[in-house]
C-alpha cells in the first residue's frame, strides 16, 4: 500500500510506518503533522486518482528529526577574464514517520421533506 502525496511543492512517494525525508518543515521534532494533498492511492486492490487531490484520504505522520544534505559546490569560471566563483549550499530537509492512513467516510444525506410537485392542468376545452 502506497500513496503519492503532493508536500511543500514536491510529489513523495509515501507508505505507512516507513521514515521519509521531505523538504523542511518548521515545526518541532515530535509534532504531529497532517498530509492531506493525497495525489494517488494503491492498496493492492483498487487504485484511486484524484483531480487533483482524494478528498477523502489524509495521512498523519511524526516529524522524526531535521537534518541538512551533503554539501553541494557551484563553481563558476570565464575563461581568460579571471572570473572564478565557488559557492556552496547545503538543503535542510525533515524525517517524517507516517503513522496511519485516515479516510473519511462520506455521510449519505437523505432527504426527508421531499419537494412536493405541483402540476397545473390547462383546460383546452374551447
Amino acid at each position: 500500500m502506497y500513496a503519492l502525496i503532493n508536500l511543500s511543492g514536491k510529489q513523495i512517494k509515501i507508505e505507512e510506518g516507513k521514515d521519509i525525508k521531505i523538504p523542511f518543515q518548521s515545526t518541532k521534532v515530535g509534532s504531529k503533522i497532517k498530509i492531506e494533498n493525497v495525489l494517488f492511492f494503491d492498496d493492492g486492490k483498487k487504485k484511486q486518482i484524484g483531480n487533483p487531490y482524494i478528498k477523502s484520504l489524509s495521512f498523519e505522520g511524526k516529524i522524526v528529526s531535521h537534518g541538512e544534505e551533503n554539501k553541494i559546490l557551484v563553481y563558476k569560471k570565464k575563461r581568460r577574464k579571471g572570473y572564478e566563483k565557488k559557492r556552496g549550499h547545503k538543503q535542510k530537509f525533515s524525517m517524517i514517520k507516517v503513522e496511519k492512513l485516515v479516510s473519511k467516510s462520506k455521510k449519505k444525506t437523505s432527504s426527508t421533506t421531499a419537494k412536493k410537485k405541483t402540476t397545473t392542468k390547462k383546460n383546452t376545452k374551447e
